[in-house]
């Protein structure tokens, strides 16, 4: 599962990281990238979300926190019922811009590895495509099942992420998923090599309640 939770508020609006932790159990996912995680939230009670999310869902994480303040941190989390062996997070900020991560994964599952990068793009198209090119260096070489996922901000195609990745990565979702309340713009995606892995998808409009981005699960099959 891929999904930008918005700091854990939505549609309410109000925090609601239960209700976040809730709908990503209902699926049962073996794999988690969270984007938009967010601590510096005021009266979010329960401790702070990275490790409350980690405890709740899954024996394996890594958190790539992008902004710390006096305030808290904000970043993105991946997290994995099964143990991640070689990990990075990178830095793929583009200047004077929000600082960005991706964070790179091989995850060791019952029937494979699998390598993950998990990130969440710039807004402006430039800073996308720079890190588009990163990424796919990032990805490396083929020979192992590879998914590049998260919240690419990427909705324009002519030079755009999505012609980037699906090149060297053809198995793709293509749901709108943003905003929630009325999903208008296909900003989240799982990328998948070879496609042939990428065996089926799915959204979940329960979501909106908790954020402005639907999640997407994805049933992927390591070592195709």
């Amino acid at each position: 599962m891929t999904w930008n939770i918005h700091g854990a508020v939505g549609g309410n609006p109000k925090f609601d990281l239960a209700g976040v932790v809730e709908l990503i159990k209902r699926w049962d996912a073996d794999i988690v990238a969270l984007q938009e995680v967010d601590s510096r939230r005021k009266g979010t009670g329960g401790g702070d979300p990275f490790a409350v999310l980690l405890e709740a869902l899954g024996a394996h994480g890594i958190g790539a926190k992008s902004i710390t303040t006096t305030d808290g941190d904000y970043g993105q989390m991946l997290i994995s019922r099964w143990p991640i062996g070689i990990n990075e997070i990178h830095d793929i900020s583009f200047p004077e811009r929000e600082p960005r991560r991706a964070v790179k994964a091989e995850v060791a599952t019952p029937v494979g590895s699998i390598r993950i990068i998990a990130t969440h793009l710039g807004l402006s198209i430039r800073e996308r495509r720079t890190q588009a090119r990163t990424l796919l260096d990032i990805a490396g070489e083929r020979g192992m099942t590879t998914m590049i996922v998260g919240d690419f901000n990427d909705w324009f195609w002519p030079g755009s992420v999505r012609s980037a990745l699906s090149r060297e990565l053809p198995g793709y979702t293509r749901y709108r998923t943003f905003p929630s309340r009325l999903p208008l713009l296909r900003l989240d995606r799982v990328y998948c090599r070879p496609g042939e892995a990428l065996i089926r998808s799915y959204i979940d409009g329960r979501a909106r309640a908790c954020s402005d981005h639907l999640p997407i699960i994805a049933d992927v099959a390591p070592g195709w």
